[in-house]
């Protein structure tokens, strides 16, 4: 029988990158990315892809690997990660999974319900509505229809209030009876939960030095440069922070498509014009505010992270730790 999987877990800004790495060194691992941001091309620095320095440490799989133009769903996630997990077995090594996507998480362990499949004109119907009276009334609408798993999302979950909405007017049952009928009882794989433990009040704190380090390193930038580039569209754009960023500069200026250089991403972030643009549509009042929507956003985001994780069976380590044995 092969031997289990580590599953590195936690909420945003806990140190998962940190640990598995470390875990990786240890143990002879190479790590698998289960950020459902982190998948995309591009969007480097607001989803805190690993360093160049922490990814020549360990090999790292299914990092940038996607075009942001094409959605990546938990379930093709799932059989991309199963992929490298045998790969990486072939090689005599330990697969580390490192994500806080819980979902693909959960795919990939359990596998997922047996819904009806993705109808793209309904997705668009849930988006003009969306756009037209509000997130919070997309929301409202499955909180009339499905009230449990309208519960468990954020208003603002525009992808997956959605997908709950798209379930029930595809087959007239609530996404909550989908999975209580799957059960997720079986699991595929043999897995250990690890994870940074952190008081409420210190991943406050390391949140909102995230955030600023994020800015400073040229997060708006690399926002003004998606922006031209055409992703505005893009699902990843709809993560904490990288939506309140392409609002602000969308709301500041018409941002519109550049013809294609054939230059790169950084190529592109680093170049006058992006910068030039990105400050002059931030000034220091709107930055400000803006930077405190985000920490507020990502707080939300990291609560919604902490209760998923509450009943699961997670070893939790105190900061530069790991497992005993190891």
């Amino acid at each position: 029988m092969n031997e289990p999987i580590w599953v590195v877990v936690g909420p945003t800004a806990s140190g998962k990158t940190e640990l598995a790495i470390a875990l990786a060194e240890a143990l002879g691992g190479e790590v698998i990315n289960a950020d459902s941001v982190q998948v995309y091309q591009h969007f480097d620095i607001g989803s805190g892809k690993p360093s160049p320095g922490e990814l020549a440490r360990v090999p790292h799989h299914l990092i940038g690997y996607r075009d942001p133009h094409q959605a990546l769903d938990a379930a093709s996630w799932a059989r991309d990660a199963e992929a490298a997990i045998e790969a990486i077995r072939g090689r005599g090594k330990l697969p580390i999974v490192c994500g806080g996507s819980f979902l693909f998480i959960k795919a990939l362990l359990y596998g997922l319900t047996p819904a009806p499949p993705a109808d793209a004109a309904l997705r668009e119907q849930h988006r003009a509505f969306a756009q037209e009276h509000g997130r919070a009334a997309l929301h409202q609408r499955l909180l009339e229809v499905d009230p449990e798993r309208a519960s468990e999302l954020h208003p603002e979950d525009l992808v997956r209030v959605s997908r709950a909405l798209e379930i029930f007017e595809l087959s007239g049952a609530p996404m909550s009876r989908w999975q209580a009928q799957h059960g997720f009882r079986e699991q595929r794989y043999a897995a250990r939960l690890i994870g940074v433990e952190r008081a409420r009040e210190e991943l406050d704190v390391r949140i909102a030095a995230r955030i600023r380090g994020m800015l400073q390193a040229g997060w708006a930038r690399e926002v003004a440069w998606l922006l031209e580039r055409g992703y505005g569209s893009a699902r990843a754009m709809g993560a904490v922070g990288y939506r309140q960023l392409a609002e602000q500069l969308s709301a500041a200026r018409e941002v519109e498509r550049p013809v294609d250089t054939g230059r790169s991403a950084p190529d592109i972030v680093s170049s006058t014009n992006v910068q030039e643009r990105a400050r002059s549509d931030l000034t220091a009042e709107a930055l400000a505010e803006l930077t405190e929507t985000i920490y507020r956003a990502t707080r939300v985001f990291a609560r919604r992270q902490r209760t998923w994780l509450r009943d699961q069976p997670v070893t939790w380590l105190q900061p530069g730790a790991l497992p005993p044995g190891v």
